[in-house]
């Protein structure tokens, strides 16, 4: 294992010198153009073209529909200077240079989380600021864009010991600021202070983190929008939500009314800005206004905090051990099998397809998920196709579990059909044959593709396992028979 960093100081000795130098580098001389009494457009420009790349992207958000509606072509850092203003166009390079900095990083989901969260917080910000000011919005967007850099910066750049926070923080009855406390030896919010300090990101940024500037405008405006970011994730109408568009309504001198569409239409301009600065794969974590991507983006969010309880499973276990020597129906088996799979082992779907029509075809018996109720109504796929075999009869026929999408399985993977990927989708799967006894009944099949992390080994072994006891259960219930 890598050496470990420990302390407030030495984490930003090592984000500023090994992880982000050019990142920091880009930031601090963006803010101090902005503390400069006449900074000039050369000045902008001669930071900017010292990275070809860095140009090339904010010259392609300048030209963006977004900034330059006219659509008239820029094709120089001083023209963009010119046609959509110095302010942008610092804030298009600070927003660029902070997307590339991190997000190239094969990045822990908690970053992109709280990288379009960030992105929600500074639209709300800067838009709401327009209502109370006159002027400084987009200082306001950028130290919003900013006010969680240190666990952005964490999430980014942390490596082994981002890896094991994310495992800490994924127990259950974990406290967040204490688990990070003692593995960091610093806060996320310390952390955030001095990179502040050190990158000199201005006085509204630094004003922001603290609340001693209570009554300041600016201050006032980053901190409900940066309330608001998080707050819709609880959803637009939580009791959360309520009281801050009243908050919104009373700063901003408007209705209620009028405080929730604005909020809403920050929103949605909040998934066009994260997809103009190139971070499109934000997009679909910022709260959608749209009300079937609501129940969607809310399932994907509970699946995501979905974590394996180990008490659930293993009296999941007993109970299946005690159904085998007891006896009882089929539904209570398969109830306790879901149960464990689900709530114990943390599959975020989990399905049983048996073999119905004379056994010439898979239908699905029961199912857990968000989205399983589409397998209940209508999943049929048939059992032996001798033209496109498939994954389900395999597995049944070679009576062993398989954990699909890792090296292992690779061999198979045409036997993942397009019928079976139009009703499963893509990743990682694990499957099972369900046996009673000799009898061939159907599949056991779970995933975690509603939020999209990959399974994990004691996730197979528990699903191994399960797929036992219940073939045990059903075995002795048809010997009794």
């Amino acid at each position: 294992m890598s050496v470990r960093t420990q302390g407030l100081q030495p984490w930003i000795d090592r984000l500023n010198q090994s992880e982000l130098p050019a990142l920091a580098a880009v930031v601090t001389d963006l803010q101090r153009l902005t503390q400069a009494e006449h900074a000039s457009v050369q000045q902008l420009a001669d930071v900017l073209l010292r990275d070809a790349a860095l140009t090339s992207k904010v010259l392609r958000v300048a030209n963006s529909s977004y900034y330059n509606p006219s659509q008239e072509v820029i094709r120089t850092i001083s023209r963009a200077i010119v046609l959509i203003g110095f302010d942008n166009v610092r804030l298009i390079s600070l927003s660029v240079s902070l997307v590339d900095g991190l997000l190239d990083r094969a990045p822990h989901h908690q970053l992109l989380e709280l990288l379009a969260r960030s992105f929600h917080a500074a639209v709300q910000a800067r838009n709401l600021s327009g209502y109370v000011m006159s002027r400084s919005e987009e200082e306001v967007f950028i130290a919003a864009l900013l006010f969680h850099v240190g666990e952005l910066a964490f999430w980014g750049c942390g490596g082994e010991q981002a890896d094991e926070l994310a495992e800490a923080l994924a127990q259950p009855g974990a406290r967040h600021d204490e688990t990070v406390q003692r593995l960091l030896g610093t806060s996320f919010r310390q952390l955030t202070l001095g990179l502040v300090k050190s990158w000199n990101l201005g006085e509204l940024t630094a004003l922001a983190q603290g609340a001693a500037a209570g009554l300041d405008l600016g201050v006032r405006s980053v901190a409900l929008g940066v309330r608001i970011s998080e707050a819709a994730l609880e959803g637009w109408d939580s009791p959360r939500m309520t009281v801050l568009v009243g908050e919104y309504a009373k700063f901003a001198g408007i209705s209620e009314a009028d405080a929730l569409q604005q909020i809403l239409a920050s929103a949605d301009e909040a998934v066009q800005v994260a997809s103009t600065f190139g971070a499109s794969r934000l997009c679909r974590l910022i709260p959608n206004t749209d009300p079937e991507q609501i129940r969607l983006q809310q399932a994907q969010r509970r699946a995501t905090l979905l974590q394996p309880d180990l008490l659930v499973m293993q009296q999941a276990m007993q109970d299946l051990g005690l159904l085998a020597s007891a006896g009882s129906d089929v539904g209570l088996i398969l109830d306790t099998l879901l149960r464990g799979l689900h709530q114990g082992a943390g599959l975020e779907r989990v399905m049983v397809a048996v073999l119905a029509d004379r056994q010439t075809r898979f239908r699905v018996r029961c199912a857990v998920g968000e989205g399983s109720e589409a397998w209940l109504d209508g999943f049929s796929l048939p059992a032996e196709q001798v033209e496109q075999p498939h994954i389900f009869s395999y597995a049944l026929r070679q009576r062993q579990p398989l954990w699909m999408g890792v090296p292992a399985s690779y061999n198979l993977a045409e036997l993942v059909t397009q019928p079976l990927r139009q009703w499963l989708g893509n990743g990682m799967f694990f499957i099972a044959p369900l046996l009673a006894g000799t009898r061939e009944i159907g599949i056991i099949y779970a995933d975690c593709r509603l939020s999209g992390r990959a399974l994990k080994h004691e996730q197979f072994v528990a699903f191994q396992r399960f797929a036992q006891l219940t073939g045990r259960c059903l075995g002795a219930l048809a010997g009794r028979g």
